[in-house]
């Protein structure tokens, strides 16, 4: 399957082309503002030949950068006829390791929070995403890997309380991590998703 995959859910503008797993083409614009502009020509300078559904991070995340990335997804989508693969945040950070037991991400809510995805093995969502202050992050009942920009503050939070954790390696978002979710979606494996901004308190504009 061919996926074009497109991200701004936290520090950076993400496009890419991934057939069957691998990254055929891929571009990348660092900077957690300027979204808007910086994704349709990252997505333009990827997207070769057809497509088989177009795969978006829907967050938690930027507000600017989900809305951006959800309606280029959408309306690149609707000209080929094609579907949009929802792909949340913490889904892509946690489909990037490897390894039995469950992941957490843990990603920053530029407010001083967090945002909080559980997954059992298997990528199974243990509840929704959840805002949590630092000293109120939940503790895991066996060892747990966190991932996520927010992961290192977290587990060192939680490690200092002698709790099961370890850092994982993924702390921004992974193309071929996302696609291999929305292909996951695609084939019916996970349950559908809207492809709408995935907003876990009241959005600010940034």
């Amino acid at each position: 399957m061919r996926f074009l995959v497109l991200d701004a859910a936290l520090s950076r503008s993400l496009a890419a082309l991934v057939e069957d797993g691998h990254v055929v083409a891929e571009r990348v614009a660092e900077g957690a503002h300027g979204q808007a502009a910086a994704l349709p020509p990252l997505a333009e300078a990827v997207l070769q030949g057809e497509i088989d559904a177009v795969a978006v991070g829907v967050g938690p995340g930027s507000f600017t950068g989900l809305r951006t990335a959800i309606s280029l997804a959408q309306g690149l989508a609707a000209a080929r006829g094609i579907p949009v693969m929802a792909v949340t945040t913490g889904e892509a950070l946690a489909a990037a390791e490897h390894g039995p037991g469950p992941v957490w991400a843990a990603t920053e809510n530029r407010r001083g929070q967090l945002f909080l995805e559980r997954f059992a093995p298997g990528l199974r969502a243990e509840g929704g995403p959840v805002v949590v202050e630092e000293d109120a992050l939940p503790q895991p009942e066996v060892l747990t890997r966190l991932v996520g920009d927010g992961a290192p503050r977290a587990a060192s939070r939680m490690a200092a309380r002698g709790w099961p954790v370890a850092l994982g390696d993924g702390r921004g978002i992974d193309a071929a991590a996302l696609a291999r979710v929305a292909a996951r979606r695609f084939s019916g494996e996970l349950p559908g998703r809207a492809a709408e901004p995935l907003y876990v308190e009241p959005p600010a504009t940034t």
